[in-house]
């Protein structure tokens, strides 16, 4: 059970955590003690995902798509977040309230999880984001959020410097490595296939991340 079911269960008399608890106004975008900051390769990306996300399952302004937005996930801990490279949300308004721009992006406050994230390997964050790194501290890592607590149904790993692209997807309260065809995969809770696409972006030509929809056809760039 997630932490945010946990806590909604355990509160009597239930109070709505929009009156209780911090929102995004309250909790920052950005922490400036974090160096962390997306180098061009990342921002690159991220705007492709974005570009090509298109799921035919909602309409465009019930989907949110995110890089390096915090991720606040803990009710009990309200400073606890998580930057994922990429990540998106179905069946919640693209505005906030349906009317503001996000500054984070707060799970108590929202009440929907992401259905895909996706982290962009560097050597300094690759243990961290395959999950082979114990928790510092009681904060779990993020491979642990997105797993067992957000339980995230798609986590997508792609290594730009071995054009590795790895696909878990949860399956009961644990992720299992997907085998691609093809370096692609199709994902059906979103109608949306992913996969590398060779081509050139921002003047770069390279594999990229990329969606594709039912007929196999790339989504194409507005």
């Amino acid at each position: 059970m997630s932490v945010v079911r946990q806590w909604i269960e355990q509160v009597d008399p239930p109070r709505s955590p929009k009156e209780t608890l911090p929102t995004m106004y309250d909790l920052p975008s950005e922490d400036p003690e974090d160096s962390g900051l997306p180098d061009e390769f990342h921002l690159w990306q991220a705007e492709l995902c974005s570009a090509t996300f298109r799921p035919p399952t909602h309409p465009p302004e019930q989907v949110f798509v995110a890089s390096d937005l915090n991720l606040y996930y803990d009710p009990r801990h309200t400073g606890w977040y998580k930057r994922p490279d990429w990540f998106a949300v179905v069946g919640v308004s693209r505005l906030y309230e349906e009317r503001d721009l996000r500054l984070s992006y707060v799970i108590w406050q929202e009440g929907v999880r992401p259905i895909v994230a996706i982290e962009f390997l560097s050597p300094s964050t690759r243990d961290e984001d395959l999950g082979q790194r114990e928790p510092r501290g009681i904060q779990p890592t993020k491979w642990q959020v997105y797993e067992q607590v957000l339980g995230i149904p798609y986590y997508i790993v792609f290594d730009r410097y071995t054009d590795e692209l790895q696909v878990f997807q949860l399956v009961g309260d644990q992720y299992q490595s997907q085998t691609l065809v093809e370096s692609r995969i199709w994902l059906p809770r979103l109608g949306l296939g992913l996969g590398l696409w060779q081509g050139e972006y921002r003047g770069l030509n390279r594999l990229w991340l990329r969606w594709y929809d039912a007929n196999g056809n790339w989504v194409p760039l507005e």
